[in-house]
């Protein structure tokens, strides 16, 4: 099966080794994504709502580069450094998951790549 890589550039990739999104076959996987934008800024400093709704859309993007859309996502998983923020990363998670309805879960961690980063979210999915 052909492996379809996705780098957006951020600057952890070539450090670490990593892609941003692997596709083989039908199976996508993307790497745990922040609120980074295309200028490697942070996007809603001390907001984890605007935080997860642009994560969301940033991976949105990769996936449709790899054919796929939000309705092929079968998981996610969310890590923040503020649990007791649930509500408004359920929010909007929700705006966009909804109807879809993947499988999730949503975990407290100590810290992030950056001190500012408040979630980080991994995405599986599968196309047709």
């Amino acid at each position: 099966m052909e492996r379809v890589n996705i780098s957006t550039g951020a600057k952890w990739e070539d450090i670490v080794g990593y892609s941003r999104a692997v596709k083989i076959g039908n199976i996508i996987e993307v790497t745990g994504t922040v609120a980074t934008d295309g200028s490697g800024e942070i996007v809603g400093k001390n907001d984890v709502y605007i935080q997860t709704k642009f994560i969301i859309i940033k991976v949105e993007k990769v996936l449709e580069q790899l054919g796929a859309k939000l309705s092929d996502v079968i998981r996610t998983r969310i890590f923040t450094t503020d649990i007791s923020k649930w509500e408004e990363i359920g929010k909007a998670h929700g705006e966009f998951f909804g109807q879809i309805k993947p499988c999730t879960t949503m975990v407290e961690v100590s810290a992030l790549i950056g001190k500012d980063y408040l979630v980080e979210i991994e995405f599986s999915a599968v196309v047709g």
